[in-house]
């Protein structure tokens, strides 16, 4: 708000603003108008008959827009940062967030989403809290790391997708001599706007009990064997009670998908085209309640269809290189790099992987988005034709 229209809600003691304009649908514009607005005004009262156009558009137009993130250069920054910033109380976390560049400055990737790389010193912790936000970690390069949820440690290494519902105690110890990046994704966003969060600190450290580096968590080793629900366990908390999910089952799957397709037997979304979705062992639901989590494999040479859906998205380059388009800009991805692909923006992908830059010569991308939020409201819409775009 400027310091003009402050001005002018305190001379009249209402940020209501209305003006009458001649155009089609509008009322003729005449003194009784005006004085009908002046009364609006006074009264916090907003005539639908001028807004209609902005509230109650013919298609979903994002506050966000598309925007792409160098991996490389917020690799650089975190690390500059780490020998900067500390990671105890405080900043809590040496967590750095996406700012999309229409959000007003806001550290959001999209109006629902947040996205950040976060950045962990050798022989770091970071200390124990909760909050409501649901939350998962994403790693693309590195090792070393444990996430200790609930007192559960859990190892993170390349490739490995770890969600974690909100309200869950966790906090982070580096056990090597090595610095660790990773991405972390919530819904910060959405329960900001709905002014539904809750935060609690908790230890300052964790116990030497949890301090150890099992190639295992517990939570795998009771959860984590494919179509297999364990008869002796209900989980506590919504969302997954898989707290990893290991690359290697991961990419066994995108390949088989590929080699399916080459045998002739289909197995993929489209042409050249692998694709999974990360899921919750109880029940088969998304891995959190309000984002869901996928990983494509788009094969050297595919192409994918456009295609656009209400909510919003956010893509991290794992493998490989290939040209990606959302709405009217275009990008050259390499490993690492993120981009948002905001509401009813149409994406498609095109893979220019090869042996040099992809361990499968494919174009692997791990997406995050809000869908879960949008299918249990019935808002969720999909579209692959493009004629109103």
């Amino acid at each position: 708000m400027t310091e003009t229209s402050i001005a002018q809600d305190i001379a009249t003691g209402s940020p209501v603003r209305l003006q009458a304009v001649a155009a089609e649908g509008q009322p003729e514009v005449t003194p009784a108008l005006e004085e009908l607005y002046r009364g609006f005004e006074q009264e916090l009262l907003v005539p639908l008959w001028t807004e209609i156009g902005d509230l109650m558009p013919a298609h979903p137009r994002s506050r966000a827009v598309p925007h792409l993130w160098r991996w490389e250069r917020l690799r650089e920054l975190a690390d500059r940062a780490g020998g900067l910033v500390p990671v105890g109380r405080g900043g809590e976390r040496r967590a750095i967030a996406l700012a999309n560049p229409s959000l007003g400055g806001r550290p959001f990737a999209t109006p629902t989403l947040w996205a950040a790389i976060q950045y962990l010193m050798p022989g770091e912790d970071a200390p124990e809290h909760r909050h409501t936000q649901h939350a998962f970690r994403f790693v693309v390069e590195g090792s070393g790391v444990w996430t200790v949820v609930g007192g559960d440690p859990v190892p993170m290494n390349r490739g490995d997708f770890l969600p974690q519902a909100g309200w869950n105690w966790h906090a982070h110890h580096n056990a090597t001599s090595e610095p660790m990046a990773w991405i972390d994704g919530l819904d910060i966003p959405f329960q900001y706007v709905t002014e539904a969060q809750f935060f609690e600190f908790g230890r300052d450290e964790i116990s030497d009990a949890e301090r150890i580096t099992p190639q295992r968590s517990r939570s795998e080793r009771l959860w984590g064997h494919p179509g297999l629900r364990p008869l002796s366990a209900v989980p506590a908390t919504p969302g997954s009670p898989l707290l990893s999910y290991k690359w290697e089952y991961t990419d066994a799957a995108l390949r088989d998908q590929l080699l399916l397709e080459k045998e002739g037997f289909g197995g993929t979304v489209e042409p050249g085209h692998a694709a999974v979705r990360y899921s919750n062992p109880h029940d088969g639901s998304d891995v959190l309640p309000t984002i869901r989590a996928e990983f494509h494999r788009i094969a050297r040479g595919a192409e994918t269809a456009p295609v656009r859906e209400t909510g919003s998205s956010v893509y991290q380059v794992f493998d490989g290189s290939g040209v990606v388009t959302v709405g009217g800009k275009s990008w050259t991805v390499t490993r690492g790099d993120l981009f948002v692909v905001p509401s009813w923006e149409p994406f498609a992908a095109r893979s220019e992987a090869g042996t040099t830059d992809s361990d499968e010569g494919a174009l692997d991308l791990f997406r995050f988005s809000d869908a879960p939020v949008f299918e249990a409201l019935k808002l969720h819409r999909i579209d692959r034709t493009q004629k109103d775009a």
